[in-house]
């Protein structure tokens, strides 16, 4: 039997493992439900790995060779695929929004990620790890960076991002570089590559007190939600949680500000910044 060539890591190794994985599934004439049975995991689950949304974990390749025969193809390649430049409860989630087509995501205290400047990430990560080298947190700041280049695209994804008015408000790395932050954000609005909305202090209690929120969709899988917290993050992919998750996003929109009167609040605290009048 002709054995599968390992991948070559410089294409998109998991869109090329999930395409091997849908190969010889269909070749051995197994449903989505029935690979994914003995691993507890649903059909759906299995399709995200075949369109290459979800990373494949060696304990699920080394149970795809044995099912599908291939000769430990899936376990060789998912080892040389399981170095990330992404903490490990980041990593999976980072590669899924690489490939989404759409991200809506509500942040509490901080500016997100994907619309940090280089200065306020680097004082981002120096708080998150005040004893680590220069050449680490440079580390941290350049995938971070990288990450955002998925906004080069004109159009893929659309990223709707809802923003506490908390983050505008906590000076991360003093005047200036709150001002070049918001600053940033304003202008993606402005190019209408983004759209943003601040949810007020006045709105009160809402539908994701809990903190951070992002929902992810994609052109050939499912939808997916991400929650986080200090450490730990969760990819999800049940049908009902991200449901609900998107139902908390829709109450989070309602909830916010206009587009036109976020931009208008983004730019305004750009302004008391730049001019030292910005109030803890």
């Amino acid at each position: 039997m002709t054995r599968p060539k390992d991948l070559d890591p410089s294409s998109n190794p998991r869109a090329l493992l999930g395409a091997e994985l849908r190969h010889a599934r269909e070749r051995v004439g197994l449903s989505q439900e029935a690979l994914g049975a003995p691993l507890f995991v649903s059909g759906s689950f299995i399709g995200q790995l075949e369109a290459g949304t979800r990373r494949m974990h060696l304990e699920y390749a080394a149970h795809f060779d044995d099912v599908l025969d291939t000769g430990g193809f899936f376990a060789r390649n998912c080892r040389a695929l399981a170095k990330s430049k992404y903490p490990d409860h980041f990593a999976e989630a980072a590669e899924a929004e690489a490939s989404a087509t759409s991200i809506r995501q509500y942040a509490t205290l901080l500016i997100p990620g994907l619309l940090q400047t280089k200065a306020y990430a680097e004082e981002v990560f120096r708080a998150y790890h005040p004893t680590a080298s220069d050449d680490a947190i440079a580390a941290d700041v350049t995938a971070r960076l990288e990450r955002a280049r998925l906004l080069d695209d004109p159009t893929t994804p659309l990223l709707w991002a809802v923003i506490d008015e908390a983050a505008l408000r906590r000076e991360v790395g003093g005047g200036t570089v709150m001002a070049e932050a918001l600053r940033h954000v304003a202008g993606l609005a402005r190019r209408h590559r983004i759209i943003v909305q601040v949810l007020p202090f006045d709105a009160g209690a809402h539908a994701s007190m809990h903190g951070h929120l992002k929902l992810m969709e994609f052109d050939d899988a499912p939808p997916l939600s991400f929650v986080e917290g200090p450490n730990m993050g969760k990819l999800l992919d049940d049908p009902a949680t991200v449901t609900r998750h998107a139902l908390m996003f829709n109450l989070l929109q309602a909830a916010a500000l206009s587009p036109r009167d976020s931009l208008a609040l983004i730019e305004s605290v750009a302004q008391d910044y730049e001019h030292g009048e910005q109030q803890p």
